[in-house]
């Protein structure tokens, strides 16, 4: 039966959520509630209202139930985030050797731009094209890049590793076809948040044609190891520790999660990766085994740049609309991913190495 607030359209309650994020900062404190502060960390005003307004349109949880269910949450829950108008961006579908693909072209980007191929988060389960779409028209727009946007297989219903076999078929297709595409060839980057981090980071470690630049938002790395920021923040930020066991659980089988392909931060050897910006969340389960990807990477000799926005939860991609800190988290991730791609001379279409992106990225 659904709740009350599930009768209510979406739109309604997208007004009220953009006026009281629109209230001056000391009303919005009153609402939020006293800072909370852990680890040594102080959770942002925005981040804290944002919490706030959930838990007063009633407690739900990002997984959990049915499969069903979960997917309808995760789409209610993106229409109530204002559609902020931006530059104009085209979209036009794609087949990506077979998978179903979507392709972001901001009006008046000149042919020859970088590209970058993303992979939506939603645990392997629930998110889609649909539920990440604002997160690639900010990127589109604001690094100057086409965005390839990949529908790839979900679980229950397409189990391990068909979503990592997905995701390399897109990024392969991309890699060949990046003229098809009006993009350059020489620039081709993946990126994606969480679940669609880890297929990043997976493409990242296997693809015959290394990509040029990485971008990991908050990525589930390792499956096989609850670390310390798992406790710290199972519950009461938005993912929780028991999201995340759901996941798992419908996505891969305890027996194949100590392969590469499903824990990234297992592989033995990570010296070929692209170079990285990688970001992490204060207030999120996943913050230590995403900071534990970027040192390893550091330290096979992988120039990345880690950083972690302390003062915010799991899935500000998605949040960037509501402006404040998540806005400028956006912004400086788009920033890194412009610059990664387009650092250095170069000439549209132009071959050119991860080495020369990291230099220009200051990595």
């Amino acid at each position: 039966m659904a709740s009350l607030t599930e009768k209510v359209p979406p739109g309604v309650t997208g007004a009220v959520l953009r006026a009281v994020f629109a209230l001056p900062g000391p009303v919005k404190r009153l609402v939020a509630g006293a800072p909370v502060r852990r680890d040594g960390q102080e959770l942002a005003l925005d981040a804290q209202l944002l919490l706030a307004m959930m838990r007063l349109e009633g407690e739900r949880r990002l997984a959990g139930g049915t499969v069903e269910d979960a997917r309808r949450g995760i789409a209610r829950g993106q229409a109530y985030l204002p559609k902020v108008p931006a530059r104009p961006v085209r979209t036009r579908d794609v087949d990506a050797g077979g998978v179903p693909a979507r392709l972001y072209t901001p009006k008046g980007l000149a042919e020859g731009s970088p590209l970058l191929v993303f992979y939506h988060g939603g645990g392997w389960v629930i998110g889609s094209l649909d539920t990440h779409d604002t997160v690639c028209r900010y990127l589109a727009v604001h690094a100057e890049v086409r965005v390839l946007s990949v529908d790839y297989r979900l679980a229950p219903e397409h189990p391990y590793p068909a979503a990592a076999d997905d995701a390399l078929a897109a990024y392969e297709y991309a890699a060949s076809h990046a003229g098809d595409l009006g993009a350059d060839p020489g620039a081709v980057a993946v990126g994606g948040d969480s679940a669609g981090g880890n297929l990043a980071a997976v493409v990242g470690l296997t693809a015959r044609r290394t990509p040029d630049f990485a971008l990991l938002y908050y990525p589930a790395v390792d499956m096989t190891v609850l670390r310390r920021s798992r406790d710290l923040f199972a519950e009461g930020f938005y993912l929780t520790d028991a999201d995340m066991t759901w996941f798992s659980d419908h996505y891969c089988p305890e027996a194949r999660r100590a392969e590469p392909a499903a824990s990234p931060l297992v592989a033995e050897d990570l010296s070929g990766f692209p170079p990285t910006y990688l970001v992490t969340a204060g207030f999120d389960p996943l913050r230590d085994e995403g900071e534990e990807f970027a040192e390893r990477l550091r330290e096979a000799g992988v120039p990345v740049a880690l950083r972690r926005q302390e003062d915010l939860i799991h899935g500000f991609a998605n949040m960037w609309s509501l402006g404040g800190r998540f806005r400028e988290a956006a912004s400086e991730a788009a920033g890194a991913l412009r610059t990664g791609l387009y650092a250095g001379p170069r000439a549209p279409g132009s071959a050119r190495g991860p080495a020369a992106a990291a230099r220009g990225a200051g990595l």
